[in-house]
């Protein structure tokens, strides 16, 4: 029998999916691909799936049926969730009824369904992985850590492409400016979440998901060079953090191979050279600033949502979506992208906080943002 872990990948043609891949192919003696779902990049799957060897691999045509079959039928030990937004929910769900571990590359999952997964994956042993680059760090830090001796968890952000921008030009940045992030390589969403620092305030709910922490015990600091990528503080005082150059496959890699480490040729260099090595002299540089909560209030209303509970954080996470689609399709101001998350997070109606609930709140989040946006198209 072979020893390789059997993975399956959600989202496998977006860049967490990509980059994965490149990962299990620089170890193919660890990994087996058993089952790949893409959205509509059907020419990439079928280059993947003939690549890898892989019998099951589902587009966006197949409906959720088709997540179903690469999350469960494929028979994995672990599943990589990188789709965006909510498509895979139900997918992931049945993965972790049945004790698969779960990779999480998926924000909105974990933002708007956290909760509830993990006291799920309790019940069935499966273990939730972090592939962000901020949790995998904390996660890192805590192993053989008492959760008791955790004092703070600190987030760090890279400040994305307007830290420096003036809030005038900001507000009304084109697509190609918000999505000129300094230092990341990611996919259109996420870089623009980055842009507006949503997507800080997402991992601040998903560290409370991950990590069971409220939210006044998790804290944002910007910190452009990307190299430190969390802290855990504990009660005696002492701090630990986790460092490496800003390269998804790192986390990626980690979350896959846990609890052994993959050797990356190079990786060790690429870090020295991030931190400012010059020939064999190491010489450190770290900029830390806090955030700025009036030049980026989507920040302040991912803390809103947490502190609302319940559904909120998944009406929270839907209305975005829609204004960033809204954003990148020229319909609205990048300066508005708040007010359309505000006003949807205004008008929400609670909900029961099953899956069921998360779906029906996620559902009126999407279509009072999509009037919110029309609304604005028409003034």
């Amino acid at each position: 029998m072979s020893s390789r872990k059997r993975v399956a990948i959600l989202g496998s043609t977006g860049s967490i999916g990509t980059q994965a891949l490149d990962v299990i192919a620089r170890h193919p003696d660890q990994f087996a691909v058993v089952g790949l779902a893409a959205g509509r990049n059907v020419e990439l799957l079928r280059e993947q799936a003939a690549r890898f060897g892989v019998e099951i691999a589902t587009t966006a045509q197949d409906g959720p049926a088709g997540l179903l079959r690469v999350a469960v039928e494929s028979d994995p030990e672990i599943v990589l969730a990188a789709t965006d937004g909510s498509v895979a929910f139900e997918a992931v769900f049945a993965a972790v009824d049945r004790g698969i571990d779960v990779a999480v590359a998926n924000k909105e999952l974990i933002v708007a369904a956290g909760a509830l997964l993990v006291a799920r994956g309790r019940s069935s042993g499966s273990r939730m992985l972090p592939v962000d680059s901020e949790h995998s760090a904390i996660f890192q830090c805590l192993v053989g850590e008492e959760p008791s001796s955790v004092a703070a968890i600190v987030l760090t952000a890279s400040g994305g492409p307007f830290w420096r921008t003036t809030q005038e030009a900001m507000e009304r940045a084109d697509v190609a400016s918000a999505l000129a992030h300094p230092t990341w390589r990611m996919g259109t969403k996420n870089t623009i979440d980055s842009a507006t620092m949503m997507n800080k305030g997402l991992e601040v709910i998903e560290a409370s998901r991950l990590f069971d922490m409220p939210g006044e015990r998790i804290k944002i600091v910007v910190h452009p060079q990307s190299v430190a990528h969390g802290f855990v503080v504990f009660n005696d005082g002492s701090v630990k953090s986790q460092l490496a150059a800003p390269d998804m496959r790192l986390p990626i890699a980690y979350a896959l191979s846990y609890p052994k480490r993959l050797a990356f040729n190079g990786a060790a260099g690429d870090v020295l050279r991030a931190l400012g090595a010059k020939q064999g002299d190491v010489t450190l540089r770290y900029d830390f600033e806090p955030a700025d909560p009036q030049r980026f209030p989507c920040v302040r209303l991912a803390y809103e949502a947490l502190a609302g509970g319940g559904t909120l954080p998944a009406v929270l996470s839907a209305a975005n979506e829609i204004a960033v689609d809204a954003f990148v399709a020229g319909r609205i101001e990048f300066g508005r992208i708040f007010e359309v998350i505000e006003g949807a997070m205004s008008q929400a109606l609670p909900e029961e906080e099953t899956l069921q609930g998360i779906r029906a709140a996620d559902g009126q989040a999407r279509r009072t943002a999509g009037e919110i946006v029309a609304a604005i198209e028409g003034q």
